[in-house]
Order: structure tokens, then C-alpha cells, then sequence
């Protein structure tokens, strides 16, 4: 991680760009917003001269700008098993374990996912000019499985733009009640928070368009096994769907009540990811196995 600011100087060649445009072209790998910020603060400026990131550049001017090092985050890591899949200098794929929060929130402060990675790589290069990993997208606290981790602004960039562009696909493993009818098909309801319960999310004819595509797999007594591929990425998404046509997780007590002691959690677990590598566009695909609570209740319905 670097310790000390890092100055870099560009040369104007054509005039009429938004410093903060221009710097854009300059510094792919760091948002707008940043820029902007870092303008305000001074550390952006126009031959030699303190700017606005709204003030025009003329060709021949010599634009610098100062990018300090990463804050230190006001968070304690915390030594909590993480298994890591795959790893480079731009990203970590990890298997989140059920149970565990992703970030500190107002009623989960600490043991989140956030504090085991600033345990695991304490030189993180920083994300938005704070040393923090960058969460690409999440997981409920009691889903398992695969979650992107971004170690730097332009790997997050790039993750987050095939994220908004649907280039980024997911296959989630779930236990159901019942057994879908028809075994195959595509759930395309809107979700947005449930007026009825704030804690819960539900179809609703106004809210943000959501797909899941989804195929059962094993059908056994009362229950089936079935994969999830989510082509948007809504809050508590592959539940709402699949209890909206009528096959809500096992285990899952926000959306059933159905008991059961096969689980102790909602059986879903995010099994493969592929992506992009940010470096090179390398297609990867990352597989990570079902955990032993629900790989158990799988065995046990077999025999």
C-alpha cells in the first residue's frame, strides 16, 4: 500500500475539456467523483494553480494532480476464516460462510465480511481514497457462496461496469418447497420493499424491474433442489421470486413458515460466478462446492 502522495503531470493538447473530464480521459482508473473531490481538496490544478473540476482546460496548459494515499478505514479486522478461491492483484473471489454480515451496519458494527479481509490483506491498495476492499456485490448474511472483492479503484471500476452491463453471471443453488410447475422457466416481476413488512422485500407492480431464470434439478418428497441464475441483482431477489410463484426456500423464515430440520439457515449458496479478469478481459469461471450443512441435507434426502 502506498504511504506517500503521488503527483503525475499531463499536457493539454486540445482545448475546451472540464478539467475533471479531462483528467477522466487521464486517470481511467479513478471515478469522476473522485477526481472531482480531489480537485476540490487543491489537488488537482491547472499550471500550477488551484481549479474547479467545472473549469475548462486551453491546449498548452500543464495539469497535475496529486493523489494522496488511502485513509486508514475506522474498522478493527478481525480474524475470521475466509477461504479464498482465486486472487490476483486486482481481485479476491472468496466463499463468504453463512452467517457472516458483508458490511458494518447500525446492529451488526463488527464480525462482518468487511473486517476479515482487512485481516486477511492489510495492504490494501484502497478503494475511493480509503483502504477498504471494494464490495462488488453482496450476499444476505445467511446465504453462502462466491463474492467478487475488488483491491483497487480500477478493478472495481471494471467489476462494477460488467456488473451494471449484466457481463457478470451468477448460478445460485436452492432448496425449495414443493416442485416448480413448469420444472424450467423465468420469474420477470418487479420487486421493491414490502409495505406490508420493511424488513422483507415483494412483487410489486412499481418497483425495479428483476429476473431470475431458474431449473429444477432433483425433486424429492415434499422438496425440490433447484438452480437460480439471476439476471438482475435485487435485494433478497431469488427468494422474493421463487416464494412469488409459490416455492419459497427451505429454511428461509423471513418468507415461510414452513419448519423443517434439515437446515439451520435458508438454503441458498452461490455456486458459480463468471466474469472478466480487469488485467487482460480472461474469461473466469469459479466454482465453489456446497458447504457441509447443506451438502448434509442433500445426503440425507438421497438415501
Amino acid at each position: 500500500m502506498a504511504t506517500t502522495s503521488k503527483t503525475q503531470e499531463f499536457s493539454v493538447l486540445k482545448t475546451g475539456l472540464r478539467l475533471d473530464l479531462f483528467l477522466g480521459f487521464c486517470c481511467p482508473d479513478m471515478t469522476r467523483s473522485r477526481l472531482a473531490n480531489l480537485i476540490r481538496d487543491g489537488l488537482g490544478t491547472i499550471n500550477g494553480h488551484p481549479a474547479r473540476p467545472s473549469q475548462k482546460v486551453r491546449s498548452g496548459d500543464v495539469v497535475a494532480l496529486t493523489i494522496p494515499p488511502p485513509m486508514p478505514l475506522d474498522l478493527e479486522p478481525e480474524d475470521i476464516p475466509i477461504n479464498i478461491l482465486y486472487e490476483d492483484d486486482d481481485l479476491m473471489v472468496v466463499d463468504k460462510p453463512w452467517g457472516l454480515t458483508v458490511h458494518p451496519a447500525p446492529g451488526h458494527p463488527s464480525h462482518t465480511l468487511v473486517n476479515a479481509l482487512l485481516a486477511l490483506r492489510p495492504n490494501l491498495s484502497g478503494i475511493g481514497g480509503v483502504q477498504r476492499p471494494g464490495i462488488v456485490h453482496r450476499l444476505d448474511k445467511d446465504t453462502s457462496g462466491l463474492m467478487l472483492v475488488a483491491k483497487n479503484d480500477a478493478a472495481h471500476n471494471s467489476l462494477a461496469g460488467q456488473l451494471q452491463k449484466r457481463h457478470i453471471h451468477k448460478r445460485y443453488l436452492a432448496l425449495v418447497w414443493g416442485s416448480p410447475d413448469p420444472a424450467s422457466g423465468v420469474v420477470d416481476e418487479a420487486i421493491a420493499r414490502d409495505p406490508r413488512n420493511r424488513k422483507r422485500m415483494a412483487v410489486v407492480a412499481d418497483g425495479r424491474a428483476s429476473t431470475t431464470n431458474y431449473a429444477t434439478l432433483e425433486v424429492f418428497p415434499d422438496v425440490s433442489l433447484v438452480e437460480a441464475r439471476p439476471v438482475t441483482g435485487r435485494t433478497h431477489q431469488i427468494r422474493v421470486h421463487l416464494t412469488s410463484i409459490g416455492h419459497p426456500l427451505v429454511g428461509d423464515a423471513l418468507y415461510s413458515n414452513r419448519k423443517t430440520d434439515l437446515v439451520e439457515r435458508q438454503f441458498l449458496h452461490a455456486e458459480t460466478l463468471e466474469f472478466q479478469l480487469p488485467s487482460n478481459g480472461e474469461t473466469m469461471q469459479i466454482t465453489a462446492p456446497l458447504p457441509a450443512d447443506l451438502q448434509g441435507a442433500l445426503d440425507i434426502l438421497r438415501k
